[in-house]
């Protein structure tokens, strides 16, 4: 099997396993009870918080674990936005994730905020400019996120990051997709808060975190004992804290790790774009996340090529897993002016370390054989 679809789950890395291992067993009490047991715990979720703070250039006060990436673009963005006294205004794009978008429709259905959203090249790339021109004196948050999940474009964040730090607007940035491929932290990115998932690192589902500098104020969206400082209460899953603090750190990849894996991603676009008539890259081909290639098929369904190369062994997918099973097409890409019957089209390919050069001409050869199968039916 060749998996290429690394930007919905990844595999979940041995070394992983093997330090979450001891809170899964002997340590596994609670980290609020005042007895060894919990005391052992307490210490693993403590060492966790430190290292996750170093990964993500912050302090361990900093650092607030959740249930995944969802719930931290949730209480970034509820949170920071309904304990801001300055005004309802909120500004984003189009191709956030659900997560986002429903968030911030949350705060205009049933908080009055406005919410703006911010103009997109065809690529997907916002120009700082237009933040500078949509920012208000009410403005409560900005919320851009590092890298897209279904077209792989990369924003300028640091840019806009300095747009928002010189008026005193909060800037939270979801760095799901961007986390082990792009540097991250609040402090290299400029940003006052980030949101990871640990199942996109090599950890398992249901952990996350988000870091939020400390200056910023916070309303919780879980209210009950207290934890995590009283941002986010219920009871810490201390070994899923323990394997996203690893698997970030183990995802910090060399820059010759990095480059290795956007030739072979180079090799698929390149050869696909080559090979397969009409086909077009969706996304940034110069600002783009090392590992993506994601592609429109006119004249044939994305599903179908799916299927198409699952039978010889190729997993990949349509766009957000979020998103799979949906008759709908691709908020994204209609966001970029893709016609939706064309949108429909979109298959996306990511890649990681393992992937080689031979799995990339594979790919190409029955992506192309695949399209002209497709479109010979028709």
């Amino acid at each position: 099997m060749i998996y290429l679809d690394n930007a919905a789950t990844t595999p979940v890395r041995r070394e992983v396993l093997e330090a979450m291992w001891p809170y899964l067993t002997g340590d596994f009490g609670n980290p609020s009870s005042h007895h060894e047991v919990g005391e052992a715990a307490a210490r693993g979720l403590a060492a966790a918080r430190e290292s996750l703070a170093a990964s993500l250039g912050c302090r361990a006060s900093e650092i607030i674990f959740t249930a995944g990436g969802t719930e931290a673009d949730n209480l970034a963005i509820k949170g920071i936005a309904l304990a801001a006294p300055r005004g309802r205004h909120v500004i984003t794009t189009a191709i956030e994730h659900e997560a986002v978008l429903e968030s911030c429709d949350y705060l205009r259905r049933f908080h009055g905020f406005e919410i703006d959203f911010l103009p997109l090249d065809a690529s997907g790339l916002v120009d700082a400019d237009d933040v500078a021109r949509l920012l208000r004196p009410d403005t409560t948050l900005v919320t851009v996120m590092h890298a897209n999940n279904e077209i792989g474009t990369v924003q300028p964040i640091e840019r806009i990051a300095e747009l928002t730090r010189a008026a005193d607007v909060p800037f939270h940035t979801d760095a799901v997709q961007s986390a082990g491929w792009l540097e991250l932290g609040l402090r290299t990115l400029g940003v006052d808060a980030l949101s990871i998932s640990g199942h996109k690192l090599g950890a398992p589902k249901g952990i996350g975190a988000v870091a939020i500098r400390g200056a910023v104020a916070l309303e919780p969206l879980v209210h009950g004992g207290g934890q995590e400082r009283g941002r986010r209460s219920g009871t810490e899953n201390v070994a899923g804290a323990v394997g996203l603090a690893a698997a970030l750190r183990l995802s910090a990849h060399s820059r010759e790790e990095l480059a290795s894996v956007a030739r072979i991603r180079d090799i698929v676009i390149d050869g696909v774009l080559a090979s397969v008539p009409e086909a077009f890259l969706t996304g940034s081909r110069e600002s783009r996340l090392p590992s993506h290639a994601s592609f429109c098929f006119p004249g044939t369904s994305g599903e179908a090529v799916l299927l198409e190369l699952e039978r010889w062994g190729i997993v990949c997918s349509s766009g957000s897993a979020c998103a799979a099973g949906s008759d709908e097409p691709s908020h994204v890409l209609v966001a970029l002016g893709i016609a939706p019957e064309v949108a429909k089209t979109a298959v996306r390919f990511t890649l990681d370390t393992t992937t080689t050069e031979a799995d990339a001409g594979e790919v190409v050869a029955r992506v192309t054989e695949a399209v002209a199968t497709l479109r010979s039916h028709r």
